[in-house]
């Protein structure tokens, strides 16, 4: 494997003092035993379950080059049961690391916010840009104050363009990571109702997202959502800041402006013009909320000079993740039900743009439209009304058997009609043996809830009932 840090670039960075045999070269960086692989420095990271720090023979013994621990366990590893760094603080360790790649490399670096699509716009732009260069981005949902700084760390020094996402539960919090990342470019992809129960108001979640801009490069770009109420609000922070704005979206004078869209159930069809150059492309994921999207995927690739049109031509491969929309057949008897997995995660911008790929995907002969919901949780007071207000979206989705768990999505349920209602359950394993029994050849299940509401479980109680085994395939 390539070496990612040399034994004394690795040291000054961390800024620790050894202990054991001397440091290898080390060719990645690891928090997680689970997925250390030889070679690896291993970050003995404090956590809200975990302490890393429990970990660290487990990570030697499989081949980790160096442990960084924290100086209040050193004790604990005296004589060292293999190569170690001691530093001050461990967190912080990895933050040095991570600013050491990013102050080394010559990439360009893209951040990404927002309250919606922050990990797909993500992906797509990996994608496109790895047709014209090195690409190096976050792994799954690495966003917050561990995950950005070692996605940075893992930044390897031929980079030529990084992609970086950023979230936040609370108001600070995306100022320190855009501080480490420091884009050239900043796009926030939509700001909308998330972790209301910690902001209390969307204009106060405007504004948290907005800090992105905090860490902009001296003549930085803001790429913003045209199309969202807030798009000023965002701009004149990004001003502040020195950025200069660029705009996608729908909205007459947006700088990339959809032209024309055709929506199928597993992709979409899209004809923009990017900056003026007028671009036809196919996005494999299918839903208008993530054409939007790749209007700023598209956008930042050309502000960082990358091709274009290969990047256009790379969004055909983009496919929805696990949780993410991710779509799938299995067969029941009579024929096959299609699953929409969207169980990762929820709030109401994001069950609407759901409901609305619901209603895009056509039932089979005597098929229906099924939706199984979990709560969209951290919304605060709001949040029975919040809920409530999805009957609107799911009697336009053409929703014929709604399926509901959680103490706020009761208040949904309550506005079904007796005719749509599936059953209400407190917690998802109550409906599981429901919805396996209502489910028959031609429906479209879609399952959606934020993480906390368990709804990845009602998924794979599907799977487990009628995915059909390895070893039948292709029995007589």
């Amino acid at each position: 494997m390539s070496v990612l840090w040399t034994p004394d670039d690795f040291a000054a960075a961390v800024a620790g003092r050894a202990a054991g045999p001397d440091l290898a070269p080390v060719t990645g960086v690891s928090i997680d035993t689970r997925t250390l692989e030889p070679g690896d420095a291993f970050f003995a990271i404090k956590g809200d379950r975990f302490d890393g720090h429990d970990f660290v023979a487990a990570a030697l013994e499989k081949g980790a080059s160096v442990a960084v621990i924290g100086e209040d366990h050193a004790a604990k590893f005296d004589p060292a049961p293999g190569t170690l760094m001691i530093v001050p603080d461990v967190l912080d360790a990895l933050r040095r690391l991570g600013q050491a790649a990013r102050a080394r490399t010559r990439a360009r670096i893209i951040g990404i916010t927002g309250s919606v699509g922050k990990t797909g716009t993500k992906e797509a732009l990996r994608i496109a840009l790895s047709r014209s260069g090195a690409t190096h981005a976050s792994v799954a949902s690495y966003n917050n104050h561990w995950g950005v700084p070692l996605t940075l760390a893992r930044m390897p020094a031929e980079t030529e363009y990084g992609v970086f996402e950023m979230g936040m539960n609370a108001p600070g919090e995306i100022a320190a990571l855009t501080r480490q990342v420091r884009p050239e470019i900043a796009i926030i992809t939509t700001v909308e109702p998330v972790h209301l129960e910690f902001f209390g108001s969307v204009e106060r979640i405007a504004d948290a997202k907005a800090e992105i801009f905090e860490g902009l490069e001296p003549d930085g770009v803001a790429v913003l959502n045209a199309d969202n109420a807030h798009f000023e609000r965002l701009a004149g922070a990004a001003r502040a800041q020195g950025a200069r704005i660029v705009s996608f979206g729908e909205a007459e004078g947006s700088d990339t402006r959809l032209k024309r869209v055709a929506l199928h159930p597993e992709c979409s069809c899209v004809v923009a013009d990017v900056l003026g150059t007028e671009v036809a492309y196919k996005f494999g994921a299918p839903g208008r909320h993530l054409v939007g999207n790749s209007l700023a995927v598209l956008t930042a690739v050309k502000l960082v000079g990358a091709d274009l049109a290969l990047a256009a031509l790379a969004l055909a491969d983009m496919h929805a993740p696990k949780g993410r929309g991710a779509r799938f057949g299995l067969p029941v008897p009579g024929g096959d039900i299609t699953v929409i997995d969207e169980s990762y995660n929820a709030n109401p911008a994001s069950m609407r743009a759901a409901l609305s790929l619901l209603a895009q995907s056509e039932p089979g002969f005597r098929g229906r439209r099924i939706a199984v919901l979990g709560d969209m949780r951290e919304l605060g007071a709001t949040s029975d009304d919040l809920h409530r207000d999805l009957a609107g979206p799911v009697e336009e989705a053409s929703v014929d058997l709604l399926f509901a768990s959680g103490p706020h999505m009761k208040a949904l349920y309550g506005e079904m009609p007796d005719l749509r209602r599936g059953l209400y359950a407190e917690k998802s394993e109550g409906l599981v043996a429901a919805v396996l029994d209502e489910v028959r050849a031609g429906d479209v299940v879609m399952i959606k809830g934020s993480l906390g509401s368990r709804m990845g479980p009602v998924v794979e109680a599907l799977r487990k009932r009628y995915e059909t085994a390895p070893a039948e395939e292709g029995a007589e």
